[in-house]
């Protein structure tokens, strides 16, 4: 079941940020800050497993678009869908809101994640060079959300 995060969260959030973005890992501190409510446009979705958290979500809504900001699986939990479910709710809630896209950021080597997203529908739209800390380019990745024929996100 997917759900918005609870204080109570912020230290499995934080420990899966580390796992999952190294030394892109957003700080205790501004996690604890988004899943609080002190960023009235954040909201972080969490997946758990025995009341542990596996897997989470972030994304920022403002106006008619929605950004992806993380997501994260467990290594452990890995390869059973999680991503695709929360990336699907995601994409629900953000249709649900009048969205009319969803934006991401992906770095330009993680191929995987690059393909993850176009199996999709998205589609690069830019590339923001020395966007990580280690100076590597992101690709910016598009997902209309409402309008004909839009498939919001699929679970497959």
């Amino acid at each position: 079941m997917i759900e918005p995060a609870t204080p109570a969260d912020v230290a499995a959030i934080v420990r899966l940020e580390a796992v999952a973005l190294g030394k892109d890992a957003w700080s205790e501190a501004l996690v604890t800050h988004g899943v609080s409510g002190d960023l009235p446009t954040v909201h972080y979705l969490v997946v758990r497993d025995g009341g542990t958290v596996i897997a989470y979500a972030v994304v920022s809504v403002v106006g008619d678009i929605a950004e992806l900001q993380r997501i994260a699986v467990d290594p452990a939990h890995r390869r059973r869908g999680l991503a695709s479910r929360l990336l699907a709710d995601v994409g629900r809630r953000a249709a649900a809101e009048r969205v009319q896209r969803l934006l991401l950021e992906v770095r330009e080597g993680n191929t995987d994640a690059l393909a993850f997203y176009a199996a999709r529908g998205f589609e690069e739209i830019a590339r923001r060079p020395r966007y990580y800390r280690d100076g590597a380019t992101a690709v910016v990745l598009e997902l209309p959300v409402t309008g004909p024929d839009v498939k919001v996100c699929s679970t497959s």
